[in-house]
């Protein structure tokens, strides 16, 4: 059984209610422009980078709206994203503060390694207080590549600078799973808006319905 010298969080969906959030406000600014936003639309591109869901809008709407009104769409969802986020409307995920201070207590380094940029990340964590509970943080600004490609974890990893078997990532998305996957590193999924398919389940350490329920699965897992 292998020791736990360090694990990696994802962020969005996994520490933050943020997923319905980010839909609620591109809707909002879809509706207001004209613009056939879905919630379906929204889905397919969960876990995937700004840059490469704005691409996607690009692909799909510019010819019926062109590129500009596009352009200025994306980012009037960005900014009321933002200000949601700044108000504190994301709220925390179930069992993260116990995670956190169990993670202390057993003297457990961490790393952030979200897909989101810095900007929105240091927004979301100074708003609910964890901006000193998440010191190294590997985020879309330093990365050429985003999940489901490894990069990102790859560079937690060597933040971190311990063996791979001795880590853990949670993740919540499929991208993520694939990203974890093909790092070499064991990931837990707790799933959030999207079910794991059989082909997630099978690249999964373990699937858990909550955060509340990773403390006592890594007393299992692994030597503590």
């Amino acid at each position: 059984m292998a020791k736990l010298r360090g694990v990696i969080f994802d962020m969005d969906g996994l520490i933050f209610d943020t997923e319905l959030l980010y839909y609620q406000a591109t809707q909002i600014v879809a509706d207001q422009m004209g613009i056939p936003y879905t919630k379906e639309l929204y889905l397919a591109y969960v876990g995937v980078s700004d840059e490469e869901v704005w691409a996607a809008y690009h692909e799909r709407f510019d010819e019926a709206f062109g590129h500009q009104m596009i352009e200025d769409f994306i980012q009037a969802a960005f900014q009321q994203t933002l200000e949601m986020f700044q108000r504190g409307e994301a709220e925390l995920k179930p069992g993260i503060h116990e995670l956190l201070h169990y993670l202390d207590e057993k003297k457990i380094p961490r790393v952030l390694a979200s897909s989101n940029q810095r900007k929105v990340i240091d927004t979301l964590l100074e708003a609910a207080g964890l901006t000193a509970e998440f010191p190294e943080i590997v985020c879309f600004d330093d990365v050429t590549r985003a999940k489901p490609d490894p990069e990102i974890f790859e560079k937690a990893h060597a933040l971190l600078a311990v063996p791979k078997e001795e880590l853990v990532i949670l993740e919540d998305s499929a991208n993520g799973i694939h990203a974890a996957h093909g790092a070499g590193i064991s990931v837990i999924m707790i799933p959030d808006l999207i079910a794991p398919t059989t082909i997630i389940e099978e690249k999964v350490l373990k699937v858990l319905p909550s955060l509340e329920d990773v403390p006592d699965f890594l007393e299992t897992a692994f030597s503590i």
